[in-house]
């Protein structure tokens, strides 16, 4: 073995490290986040935000300060900024008070939780990185490969939105817990050695399109998260409107989330910021495949599924336009497109055989 054979191996080897010690990491800060919600749900903050959802849009308007008492001081909570939910006619409610539920301990956990979390994506990237060194190439040439990366990527856009000081850390636990799952298929099931690229892949386009793709994936995922605790959010405000009684889950969890106006418009806007991307990466996948086959377009499966994604967020986004199909419907259509690229991704590469079949499992 030369010598540049056995560096490449020690990268290799040392992306291996890197990746199962980022886990160990993801892992710490899955307890933390498990540990804000726990405490925060101790939190008279919660109750009181659940109060104010119940009295409706003009009370809460007027609702004055909260004051939190907490061994011998006094913290002061500002009254909660109302958010008008997107679809017209319906109620105004606030946002929740987050996972820590202004309890000074849940959000020390939660501090913990966001530092693991930001240690772990450190460790990750680095391992990332010396796969690509180990190979020479971009570290995406294969399903392992591409899985890394996409939750490499989908943690630093998280952390991202967290240094904008946008009001993402409700996204916390279900991402980490998603990242474990994700690395940990990875590993166990898609883990192949570094090696070179078919020659149809040894272009500069696979830098421009699978990064494009990969960063699309980590938005639309976080805009499925914001959906689905949408929906969640939506039904506790509904069953509070109709003058029901919360369960246990609804009074401890539901109830410090945001409202219901705020995930679905974030949902939305993230999902419509990134569509024009999406669009750009299947024309930039055109493209290559002209320069590698000598064809724009072959019905290949790959091909055929990223254009029903694009078609299934188009609809989305427009049905976001139309009257009558904003709220819960217009989310089971974005849940919709984002499976159609979750079976983009796992499905058509395991179970269906076509062009971009080389790149395995």
């Amino acid at each position: 073995m030369n010598l540049a054979a056995a560096t490449n191996e020690n990268l290799a080897n040392i992306s291996n490290v890197l990746i199962y010690s980022s886990m160990a990491v993801y892992t710490l800060a899955f307890f933390a986040h498990i540990a804000e919600w726990v405490f925060g749900s101790r939190s008279k903050v919660g109750r009181t935000a659940a109060a104010l959802t119940a009295e409706g849009g003009a009370t809460a308007k007027t609702a004055p300060a909260v004051t939190v008492r907490s061994g011998s001081s006094t913290a002061v909570l500002d009254k909660p900024k109302i958010i008008t939910r997107s679809a017209a006619g319906t109620r105004d409610v606030p946002d929740g008070p987050g996972a820590a539920g202004g309890t000074e301990k849940g959000d020390l956990y939660g501090r913990i939780a966001i530092s693991l979390t930001v240690l772990a994506f450190l460790v990750e990237a680095g391992g990332v990185v010396a796969r690509a060194l180990s190979v020479q190439r971009a570290p995406w040439g294969n399903m392992y490969e591409f899985s890394i990366t996409f939750s490499t990527v989908v943690v630093g856009v998280y952390l991202a939105f967290l240094a904008a000081k946008k009001n993402v850390r409700w996204a916390g636990l279900p991402l980490v817990t998603t990242v474990l799952l994700d690395l940990g298929i990875a590993t166990t099931w898609l883990y192949t050695d570094s090696d070179q690229l078919v020659p149809a892949l040894d272009s500069y386009w696979l830098w421009i399109h699978v990064s494009t793709a990969i960063f699309c994936g980590a938005v639309f995922y976080l805009g499925a998260v914001g959906t689905v605790l949408y929906l969640f959010r939506d039904g506790y405000e509904a069953n509070l409107a109709r003058g029901g009684k919360p369960g246990a889950f609804a009074s401890s969890v539901l109830e410090r989330l945001p409202s219901a106006a705020s995930l679905d418009k974030f949902a939305y806007r993230v999902n419509a910021a990134v569509f024009p991307l999406w669009t750009f990466t299947i024309i930039a996948g055109a493209i290559w495949a002209g320069d590698a086959w000598g064809r724009y377009w072959g019905w290949d499966p790959k091909e055929v599924w990223s254009f029903i994604t694009w078609v299934a967020y188009a609809c989305y986004l427009h049905a976001r336009a139309t009257a009558g199909w904003k709220g819960r419907k217009a989310a089971y259509l974005a849940l919709f497109a984002f499976g159609c690229w979750l079976w983009n991704y796992y499905g058509v590469n395991i179970f269906l055989s076509g062009k971009h079949s080389y790149a395995g499992v």
